[in-house]
């Protein structure tokens, strides 16, 4: 079993920026792709980025290209998501998810965080 645990969010302007964190104790945080998901009020869980096991791979979904950047430290055990130019339509819970070996967006990652609040005020 994985646990995440996620801190970071919090209340900003437009245009503002706000750094999340994920953070897995153990000694297998080395083997696991990192993803961030969100999911605004009404609408469906979304993926945001991922960053392959070793930090050389990295995906986002096109909204927020350009804008956010995930990064990891493995000696941290920590993945993070820096949010630059925050729009108010990227005001969500944002999830941290794992899985060991496996990648990308289309993945069905099998651990969760419990989420952070990030809400962009116009």
């Amino acid at each position: 079993q994985v646990q995440l645990v996620e801190s970071g969010g919090g209340t900003v302007q437009a245009g503002g920026s706000l750094k999340l964190s994920c953070t897995a104790p153990g000694r297998t945080f080395s083997r696991l792709a990192m993803a961030w998901f969100r999911q605004a009020p009404g609408k469906e869980r979304e993926f945001v980025a991922a960053i392959k096991w070793t930090g050389s791979d990295t995906a986002y979904t096109q909204s927020v290209q350009g804008r956010f950047v995930v990064f990891r430290d493995n000696a941290k055990n920590t993945a993070y998501l820096q949010m630059n130019s925050l729009k108010p339509e990227d005001t969500a819970v944002y999830y941290c998810a794992a899985d060991y070996f496996t990648y990308g967006p289309a993945v069905v990652y099998d651990y969760w965080g419990q989420g952070t609040q990030v809400t962009v005020s116009s």
